[in-house]
């Protein structure tokens, strides 16, 4: 029998299982919509959450973006990668620990998943190639909201899939019926996030399906089918999704291009393994 999909949305939204949230990203909406709010101000507020400011900053800092110099504080964060990036990486590490901990597959996935949007956004010349990567990482945060507010649900689709083979978002369906992207909808839309982090949160199963953040949208859905081909972390399902073939073309990418972005990932993924736990 489907979940009640209203009563389930209440609770997502007023979720209150995650770490630091919905508190400091429903202020960080507020600041970064005022046009009065300076960068110092934002990193400022960040920063009175020393733990959520360490991990936001190891992030930063960790090798799979790159940067030459060590990145001190949140203020310096927020130049280099602007207040969506930023934005994104605090939910993201709000969540590191579920992730890290109970969900070291999907961490994994996300990860590799983020590191592959950056290599395919910086191919073909992406103006923002770190809010992708920040992208990558958020794309599944609809399986982690559900793992922690309906571990119940969870468990059933695992079993579903194990049981069926179905890809993890139709085992979803039959259970909820919803499924994870649904769930990340809700929580963009009470985030306010910015359409470049919504539309491949939310439509990276569906990516012909984007208005918005098209081009953003076209390469987490790319990212997301190359890492669970190579079978790097686990998104949940035993088999590897189709990719969209309208999406390759709209990326202007040829089959010699996907094998050298297949090539380069295998570099990429090296550089983030300082961000899985090694217990």
């Amino acid at each position: 029998m489907p979940v009640d999909m209203a009563r389930f949305r209440h609770k997502v939204e007023n979720l209150d299982n995650l770490p630091t949230l919905p508190g400091v990203v429903t202020k960080l909406s507020a600041m970064v919509e005022s046009p009065t709010i300076s960068t110092a101000q934002v990193g400022e507020m960040i920063q009175a959450d020393q733990v959520l400011s360490a991990k936001v900053l190891r992030l930063v800092n960790s090798a799979f973006f790159g940067f030459p110099g060590k990145i001190g504080t949140v203020t310096h964060a927020l130049v280099l990668l602007g207040f969506n990036a930023v934005k994104g990486l605090v939910l993201t590490a709000s969540v590191f620990d579920i992730m890290a901990g109970e969900m070291l597959g999907l961490w994994m996935h996300s990860l590799g998943v983020s590191v592959t949007s950056g290599v395919i956004g910086r191919r073909i010349g992406l103006k923002d190639p770190e809010e992708i990567q920040v992208a990558g990482l958020l794309h599944d945060i609809g399986k982690v909201v559900l793992k922690v507010e309906g571990p119940e649900y969870f468990e059933e689709v695992n079993q579903k899939v194990a049981a069926t083979g179905l890809p993890f978002i139709e085992a979803e369906r039959e259970v909820l019926g919803f499924d994870h992207t649904k769930i990340a909808e809700w929580l963009c839309q009470k985030w306010n996030l910015p359409a470049s982090l919504r539309s491949p949160i939310t439509l990276h199963h569906r990516p012909l399906a984007a208005r918005e953040g098209a081009e953003a949208t076209a390469v987490v859905h790319m990212a997301d089918v190359l890492v669970r081909a190579v079978g790097f972390g686990s998104g949940g399902d035993v088999s590897v999704p189709v990719l969209e073939r309208e999406v390759v073309k709209n990326l202007n990418l040829s089959l010699t291009a996907v094998e050298e972005i297949l090539e380069h990932m295998d570099e990429e993924f090296i550089k983030a393994e300082d961000l899985i736990p090694s217990d």
